[in-house]
């Protein structure tokens, strides 16, 4: 086993690495903010939270709309062309939220609309410039695991940092703040030199795009129910905390799921594991949905507590290794529109998982929130099963290269399998 967070460092070592990663996490704070910035905007202009809830909704329905066209449009056109103008057009579309408010309403619906459609696809960027980056299947390795581990500082980061924006300043302000942020990100990750060089590999035409490789649909169909599981785990944890002393256990709860996929991905991360990315998907997979069945029992905060941080452990890694059998499978010259639709179909799983379990929860308390997220585990479990053969064969060469995408080089199983 290497050294804990040793291939980290490693990693982070590599020229433009350290660059790249904080651009892009820089980049998709408004993402991963809006939100709650949304509601306590719009609460502070004397709007309903049914008003803010309706217009997340559109900003996020917006987004996982133009996450895999932007993509497509990354592949085709190359990251500057497309990641910095649509990082312009989402900062412009949520400072003018900011500036009009929720006066009119078509103007609000429309700048929220503008502002999640044109959210750059920085993430699936990200993960498509690593291999010409790194060059390495350990430091490969070991960026997708960094990267899954950073979603989760961020989700748990971020609104702390709107927060402290509107002690600071204003609800207003910290939209702003958000845009320019966005902004400045995709500017970092555009003039590097890795990005403004990369270029996709000659792609078939085919208007499915991405969607056309089997292998990747499986993937999208067991991540679409992870997603849904989180979602529902985010509703039930609010529900739980109302029957068990308020708000903050539910935050507490949540904040032990974060803590848990930091700690599974961090020992996941710090060594190489045997067998091909897709096996291994399957018995983390596993792990997620057996380790999400325990919530039902619904212990005391503290036992609680722990048994959501248990939940959490195999987050990380899942995404990690989903990140890499995304780069086997996705059609050559399709990888940022694949990656764009992994996001996408996490994130609309997620929607819907929130969607659905309100009323299990609304009628039959907490326990069946819990029992939705469990079922979403174990779907995601029974896609990748029935799915095996599919993923059995990657339909694409990797793209760890020594230049570009556009020249893939076909490895060794043992390499591949990390």
């Amino acid at each position: 086993m290497a050294a804990a967070g040793g291939g980290y460092v490693e990693m982070l070592r590599t020229r433009h690495a350290a660059r790249l990663l904080t651009g892009t996490l820089v980049g998709r704070l408004p993402n991963a903010t809006a939100a709650l910035a949304l509601v306590l905007f719009v609460r502070a202009e004397g709007g309903s939270y049914a008003l803010a809830g309706a217009l997340s909704a559109a900003y996020g329905v917006a987004n996982a709309v133009g996450q895999p066209l932007l993509g497509r449009a990354v592949d085709l056109y190359g990251q500057p062309r497309v990641l910095l103008p649509s990082a312009l057009l989402a900062g412009i579309g949520m400072a003018a939220f900011a500036v009009f408010g929720t006066g009119s309403l078509v103007v609000a619906y429309a700048t929220m609309i503008v502002s999640g459609f044109f959210t750059p696809p920085l993430e699936g960027g990200l993960r498509a410039l690593w291999p010409s980056v790194l060059k390495s299947e350990e430091r490969l390795h070991a960026a997708y695991s960094l990267d899954a581990i950073a979603q989760e500082v961020m989700y748990v980061v971020g609104p702390l940092i709107v927060t402290a924006l509107v002690w600071c300043w204003s609800e207003a302000g910290s939209l702003y703040v958000l845009a320019a942020l966005g902004v400045l990100g995709a500017l970092a990750v555009v003039t590097s030199p890795p990005s403004r060089t990369w270029r996709s590999a000659p792609r078939e035409a085919h208007w499915l795009g991405a969607l056309r490789s089997r292998g990747l649909l499986v993937l999208l169909g067991a991540f679409f129910f992870i997603g849904s599981a989180l979602g529902s785990i985010a509703v039930a944890a609010v529900a739980y905390g109302d029957g068990h002393g308020g708000g903050g256990v539910a935050s507490y709860l949540l904040s032990a799921l974060g803590v848990g996929a930091l700690i599974g991905g961090s020992v996941y991360g710090a060594r190489q594991w045997a067998g091909t990315p897709e096996q291994r998907l399957r018995v983390l997979v596993a792990g997620l949905a057996v380790c999400y069945a325990p919530l039902v029992i619904q212990p005391g905060p503290v036992g609680m507590t722990v048994l959501a941080g248990v939940a959490g452990v195999f987050l990380a890694p899942s995404l990690a290794t989903a990140f890499v059998v995304v780069d086997r499978h996705a059609p050559q010259g399709t990888v940022t529109e694949a990656f764009s639709w992994l996001v996408t179909s996490f994130g609309v799983g997620a929607s819907i998982g929130a969607a659905v379990v309100g009323p299990a929860v609304q009628y039959n308390g907490s326990g069946a929130g819990f029992a939705v997220a469990v079922c979403g585990g174990a779907a995601a479990l029974v896609v990748l099963l029935l799915g095996r053969r599919v993923l059995r064969a990657p339909a694409a060469a990797s793209t760890v290269v020594a230049g570009s995408e556009a020249e893939p080089v076909v490895p060794q199983e043992t390499a591949v399998a990390q």
